[in-house]
């Protein structure tokens, strides 16, 4: 089955009710910054889907008045990324205050190895180094770094050896950015009395695609109850840019990194696997869709491989786009109302 079928024949089980998902989440911004008695929310912005919509959902909720945008940024974020992030602000009326944090991650450090300076030198250094890391140790460079941060010694000597002179400044550089991050909007946020609130999704939770404790690992993310192809279709309900909901999802980390190549899936097949599993069906039944059975594997061991990162405290996300979801709409139904074709591609 090629990628365009599966898509068709997977899109109508993650069909929600955009509307009835963006007025809750509305409703719940704004019973939380009434509860914390603050001035609005505080969020980072940084020209991604998710952020874009949270952004909007954010202003739609509260207006631009009581939402504060942040995009920090460092030497290695891309460029099309912050032209995104100051057109979402422009496009909702926001304020965005931009922060430099090159000079905050030099001093940690992060620039100094060796292997992160050749990824500066070319996008195909990322995919090139990644494909040879798996090719040598059997798994991807981001199963490696989820065993390590759990505790795991990886073996044997020769895979621990190639991992801690390459991937582990890859992953340490990209930790630092996302709690150095975190900590810049929680000290804002207890300067102004602002709600800080998170831009995570389901997908990204489930396979671990975050740093604990980061800026995505936040008690409040109004969205991670739903997979990342359904962030999308509130990004289209919520008439955000082409460019911008269309774009490939990305770390913003290094050069060629996004984050569909660092997961070794598409977001798609993410979601037809957790989906199917939400629906308790087994592998056999799942690679029915079109999903191939390796595919299957890999995704639930990333699952199981990050599970000691699901462990800090978060507050229930007020949507859920799970099975037996009352956002959820039935294949029929969505079929009636405008056939496969009107079925997101994700």
């Amino acid at each position: 089955m090629t990628k365009a079928q599966i898509q068709t024949a997977a899109a109508p089980d993650l069909r929600i009710d955009t509307d009835r998902a963006i007025r809750r989440i509305c409703d719940d911004l704004q019973r939380r910054v009434a509860r914390d008695a603050s001035n609005g929310v505080i969020l980072g912005l940084s020209g991604g889907l998710d952020s874009s919509v949270l952004a909007a959902l954010a202003v739609r909720a509260l207006g631009t008045d009581a939402v504060a945008a942040l995009y920090l940024y460092d030497r290695d974020s891309a460029p099309l990324i912050a032209t995104h992030a100051r057109e979402m602000a422009d496009r909702l009326g926001l304020r965005l205050e931009q922060i430099d944090i090159t000079g905050d991650m030099a001093r940690l450090g992060i620039y100094a190895p060796l292997f992160i300076k050749a990824l500066r030198l070319s996008p195909r250094v990322a995919r090139i180094s990644a494909g040879a890391y798996r090719r040598i140790c059997g798994e991807t460079p981001f199963a490696s770094t989820l065993r390590a941060g759990g505790g795991e010694v990886l073996t044997p000597w020769h895979k621990r050896f190639l991992y801690d002179h390459t991937m582990r400044h890859v992953d340490h550089g990209f930790a630092q950015r996302h709690v150095f991050r975190r900590q810049v909007l929680e000290r804002l946020a207890r300067r102004r009395r602002l709600t800080v609130i998170g831009a995570a999704n389901r997908s990204e939770v489930e396979v671990g695609w975050f740093v604990k404790d980061g800026i995505d690992d936040l008690p409040v993310q109004p969205m991670t109850g739903l997979f990342k192809t359904q962030v999308r279709q509130l990004a289209r309900a919520l008439d955000l840019p082409d460019r911008v909901r269309d774009q490939s999802p990305s770390p913003d980390m290094a050069r060629g990194v996004t984050d569909e190549f660092g997961i070794a899936h598409t977001y798609r097949i993410v979601d037809i696997v957790i989906d199917g599993l939400d629906r308790g069906l087994g592998d056999a039944a799942i690679a029915d869709l079109g999903v191939p059975r390796a595919e299957i594997a890999d995704i639930r061991r990333l699952m199981h491989l990050s599970a000691w990162k699901r462990t800090s405290p978060h507050e229930p996300p007020p949507v859920s786009g799970a099975a037996g979801s009352d956002l959820r709409i039935a294949v029929g139904a969505a079929c009636a109302a405008g056939g496969p074709s009107a079925m997101p591609s994700g």
